[in-house]
């Protein structure tokens, strides 16, 4: 060998340097961590010249509490892992860009819609909701749809799911919808399944939760890929423009490769085989340039025409049927490239419903108003504190002044002397922006009301809509929806419960409610008492509800 060099030996393998060798001795360009030239070193920058001996008194001598370079190698694997969420665990991440197809300048001045052409980076998570981390892809369950403008205004999340209803209507009862749909505390089974008691004793004494148990069913819990299906803001938003003035806004993301689902078995055979299929099948069509799309559509309303709906639309439970509002669609979202670190990017990503720019506001359901709190008091849990907006996938482009400091993990070094406004002494900076900056909608004047923990009237309608979605089915995705409510019932071993649920689906469709019925050898009970004497609104068949409105554009 050449001077300086270890000669490879069967024991040691090519190039290894002998047990009792040290390297040190060999030449710097034989010390690297890759092609590219870079040296090894530790967090602080100092070169490591040995990274395969520990500092020892004497070769088989104890190891010496000195050597720095362990115990901080040592001390960052121990604390690599951060808390996984506690729902969206496992997901799958990606880059991209969306483009605004025109200027929507007169019903919003968000960033995004400013003009025809332009383009907006955005970061894209996917998700299943009940699983853990390390749970598989193709389970039933709902598939969370966040993505994350970096716009010149600052970040907006748009922070929704795969299906555009969800269980509750209150964000008072989340905590106990994810603590009955997790793992039994008893047992820890079973994972990432809804198949089980506590979930099922939850939901059926929540009718409210009906609509979405109609989906939940469907075929639309078991995605083909995460690139063919829809993603919903689930609540209705405000879009503002420049003037002020405030429309209602419900937000949809079509795929253009379609909306196609998995079969039951399908899905049961894949998860087995690859757990990783959802995440693989991103992973792969970006790598191959096949770059998935969705077109963004908005179905906007004003609050005149809200009150005239046969629903209350802060209720989280209710969609706009797109006869009674079309989607008007406004741009296109294009993921084009894959995170260059998963935990980095794709786990550090932190969403948050309070992440809004100018021209997007809140409404007033209940389920959002929690979130807007509930989202940002996770993340200052799982990564580490206040500043966790500093990490790079999270940063803003736009520029960042306040007068925010300190804190775990600080990352940006505030220079000057001033941290407080008003002040002088630093030229009045940073200042209001005034009407340039965020500005919340004015809502329409209401009389003065006393404190009140209730729900509207409207809310206690629970069966309408899961009515609508059931007829909006085809012969074979309503098949599907009752095989899945038989597998899934077949799984409680409490007898109650499943009667409960019959009692449910006998006020949705007296069909559905026979076919789940005789696959659990059942009798269908008498209907489940309604919450309200009004009379239920009637919706004929809404065909963009099938998965077979969408089929895709050829090619795709």
């Amino acid at each position: 060998s050449t001077a300086g060099e270890t000669t490879p030996s069967a024991k040691t393998g090519a190039g290894v340097p002998p047990q009792g060798v040290n390297p040190a001795n060999a030449p710097l360009d034989r010390v690297r961590v890759d092609s590219g030239g870079q040296r090894l070193t530790t967090n602080q920058g100092v070169p490591v010249a040995d990274n395969q001996n520990s500092l020892k008194v004497g070769l088989r001598g104890p190891t010496a509490m000195e050597d720095f370079i362990l115990r901080e190698k040592l001390t960052h694997f121990d604390h690599e892992r951060i808390p996984e969420r506690v729902v969206h665990a496992r997901g799958s991440g990606a880059h991209g860009y969306f483009e605004s197809y025109g200027d929507l300048s007169d019903i919003t001045r968000a960033a995004p819609f400013a003009q025809a052409g332009k383009r907006t980076p955005v970061f894209a998570r996917f998700s299943t909701v009940a699983g853990e981390r390390g749970s598989a892809d193709t389970v039933r369950d709902v598939r969370g749809f966040a993505i994350k403008f970096y716009t010149e205004e600052g970040n907006w999340d748009l922070v929704g799911n795969n299906i555009p209803v969800f269980f509750i209507q209150d964000a008072m009862k989340f905590p106990d919808l994810v603590h009955a749909v997790k793992p039994e505390p008893h047992n820890g089974m079973p994972q990432a399944a809804s198949a089980h008691d506590t979930f099922w004793d939850f939901v059926t004494l929540m009718p409210e939760s009906t609509h979405m148990l109609m989906w939940h069913l469907s075929d639309r819990a078991i995605p083909r890929s995460l690139r063919t299906m829809q993603g919903f803001g689930v609540h209705t938003f405000r879009l503002v423009n420049a003037e002020g003035a405030s429309v209602f806004c419900k937000f949809h993301w079509n795929p253009l490769a379609g909306t196609h689902s998995l079969m039951w078995d399908e899905a049961a055979k894949i998860c087995g085989a690859d757990a990783d299929f959802h995440r693989r099948d991103l992973w792969e069509a970006i790598e191959a340039g096949a770059y998935p799309e969705w077109e963004l559509g908005l179905q906007i309303f004003t609050e005149e025409e809200a009150e005239g709906f046969p629903f209350d639309v802060l209720d989280p439970t209710k969609l706009v049927p797109e006869e009674l509002v079309p989607v008007r669609v406004v741009g296109k979202m294009t993921l084009n490239r894959n995170p260059d670190n998963f935990f980095a990017e794709t786990e550090q990503v932190a969403f948050c419903t309070a992440h809004v720019v100018p021209g997007i506001d809140f409404s007033n359901d209940p389920l959002l108003q929690g979130r807007i709190h509930s989202y940002l008091d996770t993340q200052i849990s799982r990564l580490g504190g206040a500043n966790f907006h500093e990490i790079p996938v999270n940063a803003s482009l736009a520029p960042v002044h306040n007068n925010q400091r300190d804190g775990m993990h600080r990352q940006a070094v505030a220079r000057g002397r001033v941290a407080y406004e008003p002040n002088s002494l630093g030229g009045g900076c940073p200042f209001q922006a005034g009407m340039a900056g965020f500005t919340t909608a004015a809502a329409r004047p209401q009389p003065p009301e006393d404190k009140v923990r209730g729900k509207p009237e409207l809310f206690a309608d629970h069966y309408s809509q899961a009515r609508l979605f059931w007829i909006s089915q085809s012969p074979a995705e309503q098949a599907h929806i009752v095989n899945a409510y038989r597998f899934e019932l077949s799984r409680v071993q409490t007898p109650a419960i499943r009667v409960r649920l019959l009692s449910m689906l006998a006020n949705v469709d007296p069909i559905l409610a026979e076919g789940v019925a005789q696959g659990l050898g059942l009798a269908v009970p008498p209907p489940m008492p309604l919450a309200a004497d009004a009379e239920q609104p009637h919706y004929d068949p809404s065909p963009a509800l099938s998965l077979l409105a969408r089929p895709g554009a050829a090619g795709i």
